[in-house]
């Protein structure tokens, strides 16, 4: 009995503890008395656990407030630098590497250029240690103050098992990351790209977001990250969020999954592209010249209004699946809202008995692309902000 009250005890210390962290993450910098109100604890015990963190590093003592009567408050503040995470992003042809602090300020990135095809992983998991101890040495970085190493990978991802199932644009399957817990010194984590993209824009942009939203990742393919009551959704067999292969073209294009008609066949980027390409004869442009092209020249304004008809299908498709409040558009497209936004909602919330854009917002990320690498480094935090998995 004494031991069972004591887990219970430690387990309440604990969960005091990451509240006030996330309370101060949000603001900064608190009097006592306001950590107190905010979280309905009593002062005591703000200032038992408040010294145990300043121990840790993750607080300190700034300073004092203006007094309201008796004694001024001391104001507690949040220390960003006081621990660091790698995020690590697999695209197609690259592989994006940062270190951020508590606050998603990147400290360093390093980029390295990989095949399409990737024939040996082995070797690009060497490279990418080498590249993370040479981030921690130019900068300085303490490896104990190093909280983890999240990936944000393509395809479909089993967390729990470490695995990288299936990625079909990279021909890639099975990949086993408990293979690679021993090559580095600290916490790894893995997951699909669109689903560390939606994790990234619900804690991130907290005042922006609400706890239900799909990200819907526009790449070389087009995956969808689902958040639910703040817990990113995977479903039963950890594959939830491909709604890039659901068919939107009956017996349309064949697709790398095996099926043909999928939606990211005629809405990701590369469908985008290559339509361009095909129709003006022009290779190695960029998707900007494309889309600045389509402001003025009709046949690229009508390559961009069929793109626009398949990606606004999908999207209606997931808001009668899901009903999210939000859904947030990522990728280089969402650079170029102003080129597509009013036309995209257009199509979307075409007139219906069903739903309409009072029910819920279609925004573009405003993360500056940097929604799935934030998204891999936010999973080393995690069990420093929260006390159980925000995976359902």
């Amino acid at each position: 009995m004494n031991k069972l009250k004591a887990i219970d005890q430690e387990t309440i210390k604990v969960l005091n503890q990451k509240k006030m962290l996330q309370l101060l993450y949000r603001n900064k910098k608190l009097t006592k008395q306001d950590i107190s109100q905010a979280l309905n604890v009593s002062i005591p015990t703000v200032i038992s656990n408040v010294k145990e963190l300043i121990e840790q590093g993750f607080l300190e003592e700034s300073g004092v407030a203006e007094s309201t009567g008796g004694r001024k408050p001391t104001i507690i503040r949040f220390l960003p630098d006081s621990r660091y995470s790698f995020g690590v992003c697999i695209t197609r042809g690259k592989v994006r590497i940062i270190i951020v602090n508590l606050y998603f300020d990147i400290i360093a990135e390093r980029a390295i250029n990989i095949p399409e095809e990737l024939n040996d992983f082995e070797s690009l998991i060497l490279d990418i240690k080498k590249e993370m101890d040479s981030i921690l040495s130019d900068f300085n970085i303490p490896k104990d103050k190093v909280l983890g190493l999240g990936f944000a990978l393509p395809g479909t991802v089993n967390e729990k098992k470490m695995l990288l199932e299936n990625a079909p644009n990279f021909k890639l399957k099975n990949i086993c990351f408990k293979d690679y817990k021993n090559t580095f010194e600290y916490p790894l984590y893995i997951e699909n790209e669109a689903n560390t993209s939606a994790s990234a824009e619900a804690f991130i942009n907290f005042n922006n977001t609400s706890n239900s939203l799909v990200f819907v990742s526009i790449t070389e393919g087009i995956g969808t990250g689902i958040i639910i009551g703040e817990s990113l959704y995977k479903g039963y067999n950890k594959r939830a969020g491909e709604l890039g292969h659901m068919t939107i073209v009956k017996d349309g294009k064949q697709c790398n999954c095996g099926k043909k008609g999928c939606w990211e066949l005629y809405a990701s980027q590369k469908s985008l592209i290559n339509e361009y390409r095909e129709v003006f004869n022009i290779e190695n442009k960029s998707l900007s010249y494309f889309l600045n092209l389509a402001i003025d020249d009709i046949k690229a304004k009508e390559i961009l209004d069929r793109y626009l008809d398949y990606l606004a299908e999908g999207i209606k498709n997931i808001i009668l699946m899901l009903d999210p409040r939000n859904i947030i558009i990522g990728g280089e497209i969402s650079n170029y809202k102003n080129l597509i936004d009013l036309e995209l909602k257009k199509k979307i919330f075409k007139e219906n008995s069903l739903y309409n854009d009072d029910d819920r917002k279609v925004l573009f990320s405003n993360l500056d692309g940097n929604a799935a690498v934030f998204g891999a480094a936010l999973m080393p935090m995690e069990k420093l902000f929260f006390i159980s998995d925000k995976v359902i």
